[in-house]
């Protein structure tokens, strides 16, 4: 006889009302009309067909997120580091004297973000931190699947390690540049590199195979919506439950730096923030969990009080391992 599964909960339809107590600018955000589901993906062997699609997805990602921020104060310069196209972010008033740098993995679902969009994310960074940010450009699909990625970090932080010491050391990430923010940790580990002082996790797309609770009750409140097709396409005929794919199924046990995780209570990545804190609480690693009230993935377009807050947060723990340091 087979075994009898959990039954599932049947959940009727519902409205699902903006908090009061919540900023208004926040307020604002929530009552535009939601996005729509992610339409249909192409095809994993339509090529052309992917380029188009990220290419869209770029352009709407700098209107939305990133049209308004100006760079104003911040020395720009993109460089390549060992091979590996970069940017390199230095706030005003930053000397050589400092030797804190925060190396910043931008996300994208794995297949977005390159470029000018790579660099527009790492001067909210940079800003925020007033610290040196080292931004990787890194390979995407469909032309570079895994583990090229990776890879592209990976070189990056070995390169940093001759220039600096691990303890003036961040690395960071959101979303898609949480996991191979994670996923270069654990590799850096595992290949007897040093690790940093810390890293900082924003909702960090750590489970490729979409295990976790909130990828079923937030679906339809955050209109992300599944990223499977793209994850698919990203791992090409590696094993979505690999660590260095899905660093949430690593073994932390072995060595992990303290870690700041972060997410929203709409958020379909929930889960994944939540549960890497409990593992990481569970091997003994420091690990702080932050969560934005109604969030859904991406906050609120980054110009919110509790957007603010979360960035006030990410700022003192990055300065407290710096500190420690």
């Amino acid at each position: 006889m087979a075994e009898d599964k959990p039954h599932a909960l049947h959940v009727p339809a519902r409205e699902i009302p903006v908090p009061a107590h919540l900023s208004p600018q926040a307020q604002a955000w929530l009552s535009m009309v939601p996005p729509s589901q992610t339409s249909a993906y192409p095809a994993l062997d339509d090529a052309e067909a992917w380029r188009q699609r990220i290419a869209v997805s770029d352009a709407m990602i700098m209107q939305m997120y990133i049209g308004g921020r100006s760079p104003a104060g911040l020395a720009i310069e993109a460089v390549d580091i060992d091979g590996v196209a970069c940017f390199s972010l230095v706030p005003e008033g930053v000397t050589e004297a400092d030797r804190r740098v925060y190396l910043d993995i931008h996300g994208g679902a794995l297949i977005m973000g390159a470029g000018e969009v790579c660099k527009a994310m790492a001067m909210g960074s940079a800003a925020n931190l007033g610290t040196r940010v080292v931004a990787v450009d890194y390979r995407m699909p469909p032309d570079y699947p895994y583990p090229a990625s990776l890879d592209d970090c990976l070189t990056v932080y070995r390169a940093l390690l001759r220039d600096y010491e691990p303890k003036d050391i961040i690395v960071g990430g959101g979303s898609a540049g949480g996991n191979l923010a994670a996923a270069l940790l654990l590799r850096a580990r595992d290949e007897g590199l040093p690790l940093p002082a810390a890293a900082a996790l924003g909702s960090p797309e750590v489970d490729l195979t979409e295990s976790g609770d909130s990828f079923n009750t937030n679906a339809g409140i955050d209109g992300m919506g599944s990223l499977m097709q793209a994850n698919l396409l990203y791992a090409g005929d590696a094993d979505l439950t690999d660590p260095y794919i899905s660093p949430l199924f690593g073994d932390f046990t072995q060595g992990f730096p303290p870690t700041m995780l972060s997410a929203g209570t709409r958020d379909v990545f929930l889960s994944n923030a939540v549960r890497m804190h409990r593992a990481l609480r569970d091997a003994g690693i420091e690990a702080e969990l932050h969560i934005l009230e109604a969030a859904a993935h991406g906050a609120f377009g980054g110009s919110t009080p509790e957007e603010a807050s979360l960035d006030r947060e990410t700022k003192r723990f990055c300065e407290k391992w710096w500190a420690r340091g």
